[in-house]
């Protein structure tokens, strides 16, 4: 399986501006420049889409690893923090707070450790990768 993204880019690197596409359409045309990626400008940019790929990696791979042990997953909510500084991402931090039924917090935490190391974007990011998980009842 093969997924693709299109990037254009207009222009220099501080004044010019580019839009990303993805294949799905779900990204069509999407705004995004130096202002979106070092200031507030409005749009997206690669580090913020990291963070949602690796947040619904992550999410997704810490529901396989609980559904196989067993568990009922009512929902899991990750947030992504991706840490970038001089030009390089050099952190991806994790937060999920998950609803799973009659899991212990123990049991829980090593789910996640187990999923953080092994999604995929996990694998492919070559940086610090931290993790906290909360437990709520359903």
């Amino acid at each position: 399986m093969k997924r693709n993204a299109k990037a254009v880019w207009a222009g220099s690197l501080k004044e010019g501006n580019g839009d990303l596409t993805t294949e799905s359409n779900v990204l069509n045309n999407t705004q995004y420049s130096y202002k979106t990626r070092f200031e507030d400008g409005k749009g997206t940019n690669p580090e913020e889409l990291v963070a949602a790929a690796h947040a619904g990696c992550f999410t997704m791979q810490l529901t396989a690893y609980l559904t196989e042990a067993g568990y009922r997953v009512a929902s899991l909510e990750t947030k992504c923090d991706i840490d970038f500084q001089n030009g390089s991402v050099v952190g991806s931090h994790l937060s999920v707070i998950g609803r799973v039924d009659d899991i212990s917090t123990e049991a829980f935490q090593q789910h996640v450790k187990k999923a953080e190391q092994n999604c995929p974007m996990s694998k492919l990011l070559d940086t610090k990768i931290t993790s906290n998980a909360t437990l709520v009842e359903n």
